[in-house]
């Protein structure tokens, strides 16, 4: 029986090349897979929350990718390459390497002369990983663990609580996301912002 997925506003749908990555092949539901995904998020999570890391590991491909197989390398064999196709969303797959390299020295450039204040360094870093949309899937949740990663272990300060719900479900927490990220789009941060924190 194959996996048969189905999306909700603002969720990349997966090819059936990259279906064929999955490594649990008793997955059949859309619920199946994001429970065993959590599981595996939960695994990164135990990773990182023992760790220090300073910014030139931060911001680098290496740890892009690094994270994101820790974050979905149990269920997925594509985890942590970057996508072979391209989607509804991001740039040309193959801009990918260039684009993530500009985004990674725009950081360090914002790090070292105090661009932006913290929380809207790691919103603005945010939402330009998950623009690109490096990987097959999984960008949402990546992007807003890097903006925790960034806020908690480079600043010291809290993780965000993104507004306290679970995102990855249709439902009134998500689309408020949604319509922040949109005005993220037009480089309007400030609804971003403040969802984060919400």
């Amino acid at each position: 029986m194959g996996l048969d997925l189905e999306y909700i506003d603002g969720q990349t749908p997966i090819d059936e090349e990259e279906k064929e990555g999955l490594r649990i092949e008793t997955i059949s539901t859309k619920e199946e897979l994001d429970e065993f995904e959590q599981l595996n998020i939960e695994e990164a999570l135990q990773w990182v929350f023992g760790k220090k890391f300073k910014a030139n590991q931060v911001f680098t491909e290496k740890f892009i990718c690094d994270l994101h197989k820790r974050m979905y390398g149990n269920v997925w064999a594509w985890a942590g390459q970057f996508r072979k196709t391209d989607k509804n969303i991001g740039i040309d797959k193959h801009q990918i390497p260039m684009h993530l390299k500009m985004l990674c020295d725009d950081a360090l450039f914002w790090v070292e002369y105090e661009t932006y204040l913290p929380e809207e360094l790691a919103i603005r870093f945010k939402h330009r990983l998950v623009s690109i949309h490096c990987f097959p899937n999984g960008n949402g949740r990546h992007s807003r663990l890097m903006a925790d990663i960034i806020i908690e272990k480079l600043f010291g300060e809290e993780p965000f609580s993104w507004g306290a719900g679970n995102l990855s479900k249709a439902n009134d927490t998500r689309a408020s996301y949604l319509k922040a990220v949109k005005q993220a789009d037009l480089n309007e941060y400030k609804a971003l912002l403040e969802f984060c924190r919400s």
